[in-house]
């Protein structure tokens, strides 16, 4: 009994199911904490800003990067309604907001920086997703990981203003 044939038409339809997968998949297109605090501060119509908090190390934070903010309807509203910041919780650039310094600080085997403790509120955990608004004050972070469907209902919640009138409670008994 030849196989080949058969292996060969499965090998095909695995082809097509990856490249399909691939093309749904957007690229978010992340900006420096610089790079979003000049467009917030000189945009006509600034967005509010997102900040991923990650680690090199954290498995964590990689499979939300792969299964979350790759997700085609996650990228594009996120990129539509946020300016998307990749901050690393560990990084060693020194960071200047509301004129206040951040630096790294050498502590236990790798160190933390300032600021991402700052938007973490001192709970050091990766990741964590931080929102802020249009002017760059904060309106929540968000601990852990997050699957896709519902991080688009937090990044909803903070981006369509709905947090002014409901409360998180209240809005999820809506959905």
């Amino acid at each position: 009994m030849n196989i080949l044939p058969q292996y060969t038409k499965m090998m095909a339809i695995i082809a097509c199911v990856v490249f399909a997968y691939n093309a749904s998949a957007q690229e978010v297109k992340w900006l420096s904490w610089n790079e979003a605090a000049e467009l917030a501060a000189t945009d006509k119509n600034p967005k509010k800003v997102f900040v991923d908090i990650y680690t090199d190390w954290c498995g964590w934070c990689k499979k939300m990067d792969k299964d979350t903010f790759q997700n085609a309807e996650v990228a594009a509203y996120m990129s539509e309604n946020y300016y998307m910041v990749k901050l690393d919780g560990e990084g060693k650039e020194e960071i200047t907001f509301k004129g206040k310094t951040f630096k790294f600080v050498p502590s236990g085997r790798k160190g933390y920086h300032e600021f991402a403790a700052a938007l973490m509120q001192g709970k050091m955990s990766y990741p964590t997703t931080v929102f802020l608004d249009e002017d760059m004050n904060m309106l929540s972070p968000v601990p852990g990981y997050q699957k896709p469907e519902p991080f688009l209902d937090i990044a909803k919640y903070f981006g369509e203003n709905i947090y002014k009138s409901k409360d998180w409670k209240e809005y999820t008994k809506s959905k």
